[in-house]
């Protein structure tokens, strides 16, 4: 397993794009249609911050518009066996989870949320 991204929501996404991009040398790339306003800043071939906007439907923030902060963390499970094993553990320890699809991506999503404003993504190609 590896850090795959973290997701910054914020009231001034341009603001956090400009950031990353002119300072710390990202580069803005292809983002899925998920309907909400955003980005996706690459390292090399893989988009490691998402950025998006505060009050968005489907985020924490929607709560707290204006708000800024760390919405989750992010890790890719490599291959298809470690994906079952990590879906086993999740179901012998009683832990409730949400599958989701990345639209376009070919990929599949599974998030925690271990308290309120702390979530852990895991993220998979589809096979």
């Amino acid at each position: 397993m590896q850090l795959d991204h973290v997701t910054i929501v914020a009231p001034d996404c341009e603001a956090f794009m400009r950031f990353f991009v002119d300072i710390a040398g990202m580069r803005g790339g292809p983002r899925p249609p998920f309907g909400v306003g955003g980005y996706w800043l690459y390292l090399g071939a893989r988009p490691a911050v998402h950025l998006i906007a505060s009050g968005a439907v489907g985020t924490a923030s929607a709560e707290r518009p204006g708000a800024t902060r760390i919405d989750h963390l992010a890790l890719r499970v490599d291959d298809e066996a470690q994906w079952r094993a990590l879906l086993e553990r999740l179901d012998c320890r009683g832990y409730a989870y949400q599958l989701a699809e990345v639209p376009l991506a070919r990929e599949r999503q599974l998030f925690v949320r271990l308290s309120a404003g702390v979530v852990v993504e895991f993220v998979t190609a589809q096979s």
